[in-house]
């Protein structure tokens, strides 16, 4: 599934993530890159609006979920040799995650911002 995006589309990552992310020594420069890679359908589509897509030379799997393509959020991060893929109990949360956001205002999205709950890594124009 390619998922079209425009200048308004958002690129984030939670806090939870960024700590997982800084571990495995994967940067903000490859995780905006991935994105691209997402929006021209390279990724694993979950449905309702969760993608898994393999970062670091496949040795690791990450989560995002978006909706609509306005606003992508790394939400999960896990190494492939310490886990096969997520449980379906955990992808339905991602999937009521991905319907949260997708109605979220940037009001809100900056507030979570402002209390570092989220991190903006890139937007539509660097994409």
């Amino acid at each position: 599934m390619i998922v079209k995006a425009d200048n308004l589309s958002r690129i984030f990552k939670t806090a939870w993530f960024a700590k997982a992310a800084k571990k495995a020594r994967i940067n903000d420069e490859e995780l905006c890159a991935a994105i691209r890679q997402v929006m021209l359908g390279h990724a694993d589509d979950l449905g309702g609006g969760v993608f898994k897509k393999r970062l670091k030379d496949n040795r690791h799997r990450s989560i995002i979920i978006a909706k609509g393509g306005k606003y992508w959020i790394y939400v999960y991060l896990f190494a492939k040799k310490d886990r096969d893929n997520i449980g379906i109990d955990e992808l339905l949360e991602f999937k009521k995650l991905a319907t949260l956001y997708s109605h979220q205002t940037d009001s809100v999205i900056d507030a979570e911002i402002e209390n570092g709950d989220l991190l903006e890594i890139c937007d539509g124009k660097q994409t």
